[in-house]
């Protein structure tokens, strides 16, 4: 970790400076320069200090698990505002963080209470979920207009006049050890507040070089000639809040759409051609499939986009190669990571070429299963994945799941954020999934995701997930929950003989629940909850009863 370190701000100030007039918020009708955003972020930043909210304690002052920042709850729909604020607070040397705005208020309240929230920044239609959520707590409150008729709630401050509070004293000097936190419930379990360092999380996600100057990252940004960078998820997703900060430091605009309704294909697609977008990052199957039936429906001009990034959950092989075939130049990345570890791992599809597995990263690595040793290419043990070098300080207030997914293997800190794999001798990783979504049937592990993949690319398969139920003969047995695709029908026996086909006969499901559509989070993670609940009612795919 030789060279300059940077903070998020820092970076955005050499930008401001190298690309002034560049836009770099682009949202519905808002188009907004580098130049502009950084003077908005500044009096977002004076107000915030205004308020007492910005940093307490440094970070040489704490351990791991522990923030000395005032933290600032983002309860906010995509708009440019979602990163002005992001860029404002970081400015204040406070931490915002990204809130599920699908929570129900009783589980914003515990993330307030977890985070001990300090401000609020919210979208005027979620006020009454804010003021349920904070519930006696007093908290600084800054209300986004998104024209829904809602009134703000008492005692906010608009956010148009929260930035344009005048910077009469010098705002604070940050530090690549100022925290950037994102808050992630995964497929199961409650939110959890993941710490990095803002050097880190730069050079782990957000398209940070070891090494960079100013004049170098000043000198790429001016270069960049291409389109805007569309991040497609909700910006309360770390993979989009990657993309977006991706796009921007390497001198792209970023692109964002109205979230607030029901997932749109046709608007996804008719604002991508309008924008000429070059690069757009989407969630696994649950965007993809859309995406190629809209496709299909009619065509679109996407001559400029040159690169689809997909991850946070599957992407099935017939979803690939229908895109493949309907953007023929099109390069797919397939990308591997947690909120946990950044990008680990990635896979690259073009209409030649498939590629096999995902090509770990720098400092990508695989560990033994007592996570004592990291394993050499070719070693046959199944362990943890992990990341080694630029990884997360802890979670938020928890120091015994710090010290479990942050362990120190010799003097060295490394990120295992629960998946299990395997080190192939090419030093490529086999991903088998996560350790949790693990079927214990007749004394074999089988990784529900390995499974999942292989349905998936049966032609009358839209959407799958596998989950265990409890078996008198195996202890557990593989069932899967599977929605056709329309107009056809599934034989249940014949697609356990698919699965079986390509992958061990046990592993394939003994039972199938057919839905009509696969149950996803807002996020596109698979809810694995309701998937349990539906195979309780599957029906027997051996043909044994």
């Amino acid at each position: 970790m030789s060279g300059a370190e940077w903070s998020l701000t820092a970076v955005q100030d050499v930008l401001e400076t190298a690309v002034p007039d560049r836009e770099m918020l682009v949202h519905g009708n808002v188009r907004r320069t580098f130049g502009e955003v950084a003077a908005r972020t500044r009096s977002l930043a004076a107000f915030l200090g205004s308020r007492g909210v910005g940093i307490r304690r440094e970070r040489a002052e704490l351990e791991r698990w522990e923030s000395g920042q005032d933290a600032v709850a983002l309860v906010l729909y995509n708009c440019a505002e979602y990163l002005e604020s992001m860029l404002g607070t970081y400015r204040a040397r406070a931490v915002p963080f990204n809130v599920n705005q699908h929570y129900r208020p009783a589980e914003i309240g515990s993330l307030f209470d977890d985070t001990d929230v300090r401000a609020v920044v919210y979208h005027r239609a979620l006020g009454p979920l804010v003021a349920a959520a904070c519930s006696g707590r007093e908290v600084v409150l800054v209300d986004v207009d998104d024209r829904s008729g809602i009134d703000p709630l008492p005692g906010s401050t608009t956010f148009e006049e929260a930035v344009r509070t005048p910077v009469s004293a010098g705002l604070p000097t940050t530090s690549p050890d100022d925290l950037y936190m994102v808050c992630t419930g995964g497929t199961t379990g409650r939110p959890k507040a993941v710490l990095w360092r803002q050097a880190d999380i730069y050079m782990s996600a957000m398209g940070g070089i070891e090494g960079a100057t100013a004049e170098s990252i000043a000198a790429a940004a001016t270069a960049y000639d291409g389109g805007p960078w569309y991040a497609v998820p909700p910006m309360m997703h770390a993979a989009a809040q990657w993309t977006a900060f991706g796009g921007l430091h390497a001198g792209a605009p970023a692109l964002l759409h109205d979230d607030s309704g029901p997932f749109d294909p046709r608007e996804i697609l008719e604002l991508a051609e309008r924008e000429r977008i070059t690069l757009m990052s989407i969630v696994g199957d649950a965007y993809a499939g859309p995406l190629v039936e809209e496709l299909r429906r009619r065509p679109y001009d996407l001559a400029s986009l040159e690169r689809l990034g997909t991850g946070g959950a599957a992407t099935g092989e017939q979803h690939k190669e229908a895109l493949l075939e309907l953007v023929p130049h099109l390069l797919i990345v397939d990308g591997y990571g947690a909120s946990e570890t950044g990008g680990m791992a990635y896979g690259a599809h073009t209409a030649a070429h498939r590629s096999e597995g995902f090509s770990p990263v720098a400092g990508a690595a695989v560990v033994a299963a007592d996570r004592s040793r990291f394993l050499d290419p070719g070693d046959d043990e199944v362990g943890w994945t992990a990341r080694r070098g630029r990884v997360p300080l802890g979670y938020l207030g928890d120091r015994d799941r710090t010290v479990t997914t942050f362990p120190m293997i010799g003097e060295e800190r490394v990120a295992i954020p629960g998946d299990r794999g395997q080190l192939l001798a090419d030093g490529s990783i086999r991903m088998l999934g996560r350790d949790s979504m693990v079927v214990n049937s007749g004394g074999e592990k089988i990784f529900v995701e390995e499974v999942e993949a292989v349905l998936r690319q049966h032609a009358d398969v839209a959407d799958a997930l596998v989950v265990g139920r409890p078996s008198e003969r195996f202890g557990q047995e593989v069932v899967a929950v599977v929605a056709p695709r329309p107009g056809a029908t599934l034989d249940l026996r014949a697609l356990r003989e698919f699965v079986a086909e390509d992958i061990a006969r046990f592993k394939a499901p003994r039972a199938i629940a057919v839905c009509e559509v696969v149950r996803r989070h807002a996020n596109g993670k698979a809810d694995y909850a309701w998937a349990k609940e539906m195979a309780i009612d599957a029906v027997d795919a051996t043909g044994a009863g």
